[in-house]
């Protein structure tokens, strides 16, 4: 998609070359200064009630006379906050994406100025309605013809439009790849696959990029991590990129993504319904690698590691069974009590491994309990940290990126729950309040470095009809890791 500016203004809006303009009226009623033609059939649409100005509300227009563009879309966007612009611009968007318009042109058609917060939300919005997953249904729907989208502003805003533009294509660009991940079945989105990922994000921008093999990790002591890949046939990948834009005395920022590519349960298993979607439990792994891609496009000067520990895990005469006790790289020994809470085991390995790094900050990104989406729905990401410093910076880049989540508690008193007679410790809890005793597990072998943890189970992945990838947490990631650029 070519993303780009243009300098307008309201009085030449009804001039402007495009094959379909989409205007955004924020708040009660529309700019006054809007030119002419739009107004006169703006105001007309409003005392007909063919439109009202609340949220949502969308009007289509075919070759309205005296504008130059052949489609014109009134979309009302009720506040004038940008998440309200961007489900507008959305709106506006899902009017004209099926049409023959390959050029549309966006503006502000209320009160108030376009910042670079607006532009990423237009770059990221056009990406996000026009996504298509055709990669094992070459049947799909057939593709929108956009390619090209022109924000319209005033001088004073071009220079802030044009770099939002340029970062909401990066957030977008990753966004789509952590999506076309994820949704591959689990029979192409291998941990081999993932493995290769990494290394084309590597070969396209001078990435750093080590895949370890099981022999690398049975050396390293991974024994948690390789319990859990010992199911299955598929080989295991332990996946490590870096970006380097910074001098390497600049402590890195760490970014850990769990990498399950299916997760039948193992011994535990899971119920048969709805088991396909498992698929997705590589999610934070996605995440990791679209937040890579983002940042390697926009080159912030910074440092930053992505992990990646990836495996099946599967039910077979060689998987670990409810009961059995192993040794993580840490030295602390884990009595696995339920072969389905296997997210954490092959986390706790990898953040050890992290501190090899002296990082800054780690974050890890994990589809990991089903009592997160019981706590939160599927619209909030769950937020796990005791540093309130690591929190705000956090609950700012969620802000800031449209991506929201919630911060959950940590307090000492849940990790009574973790106890074992057998082991240093249990790999489960009871069953209130699954989603913090799963983060109190990881916090045991985070003790080096400020550390955060995003339970990302409601939100990587839609169910029913519009089954697939969101693509999230990429934007609250990105967002995250750009605010530390030196």
């Amino acid at each position: 998609m070519d993303l780009r500016h243009q300098i307008s203004s309201m009085q030449t809006l009804a001039g402007t070359p495009c094959d379909a303009l989409l205007l955004i009226v924020t708040g009660t009623a529309p700019d006054p200064a809007l030119a002419a033609p739009l107004a006169a059939v703006l105001a007309d649409a409003l005392a007909a009630g063919d439109l009202t100005l609340k949220a949502g509300k969308t009007l289509y227009l075919h070759r309205p006379a005296g504008v130059t563009a052949p489609r014109v879309v009134f979309a009302a966007a009720g506040t004038d906050t940008v998440k309200a612009f961007k489900a507008a611009v959305s709106s506006a968007i899902n009017q004209v994406k099926a049409s023959g318009a390959k050029h549309i042109a966006v503006a502000l058609a209320g009160a108030g100025r376009l910042t670079d917060a607006h532009a990423e939300a237009v770059a990221t919005a056009v990406h996000e309605c026009t996504y298509v997953y055709r990669h094992t249904k070459p049947g799909a729907a057939e593709a929108s013809k956009l390619d090209k989208l022109t924000l319209l502003c005033g001088k004073a805003d071009a220079k802030a439009v044009q770099v939002g533009l340029a970062r909401g294509a990066a957030v977008a660009a990753g966004v789509t790849l952590a999506r076309e991940c994820a949704n591959r079945p689990a029979n192409h989105c291998t941990p081999t696959y993932l493995a290769e990922q990494a290394k084309k994000l590597g070969k396209a921008y001078g990435l750093k990029v080590e895949v370890l093999d099981r022999k690398d990790c049975e050396k390293l002591g991974m024994g948690s991590f390789l319990a859990v890949a010992r199911g299955s046939s598929e080989p295991l990948r332990f996946i490590v990129a870096r970006y380097e834009g910074a001098a390497k005395s600049q402590p890195p920022v760490v970014l850990v993504g769990k990498g399950i590519t299916f997760d039948s349960g193992g011994i535990s298993l899971k119920p048969g319904a709805e088991m396909d979607e498992m698929k997705f439990d590589m999610g934070g792994a996605a995440s990791v690698l679209g937040t890579l891609r983002a940042v390697a496009e926009l080159k912030p000067k910074l440092n930053l590691v992505c992990i990646i520990p990836s495996c099946e895990n599967m039910p077979s005469g060689d998987a670990v069974k409810p009961g059995d006790v192993v040794k993580s790289m840490s030295g602390q020994t884990i009595e696995i009590l339920n072969t389905d809470a296997e997210g954490r085991l092959i986390l706790c390995d990898a953040l050890t491994y992290a501190e090899r790094f002296k990082p800054a900050v780690v974050v890890d990104v994990a589809t990991l309990t089903g009592a997160c989406v019981v706590a939160l729905g599927h619209h909030h990401s769950g937020l796990f940290t005791a540093d309130d410093k690591v929190a705000e910076q956090m609950l700012a880049a969620s802000s800031q990126g449209l991506d929201p989540c919630w911060r959950m508690p940590l307090d000492d008193e849940y990790d009574e729950g973790l106890k074992s007679n057998f082991a240093d410790m249990g790999n489960i809890g009871g069953r209130a309040g699954g989603a913090i005793t799963a983060a109190m597990f990881l916090r045991r072998f985070t003790g080096k470095y400020p550390w955060a943890h995003l339970d990302v189970a409601g939100t990587a992945w839609k169910s029913g009809a519009a089954k697939g990838s969101t693509g999230r947490p990429v934007a609250l990631l990105t967002h995250f890791v750009l605010a530390r650029a030196v």
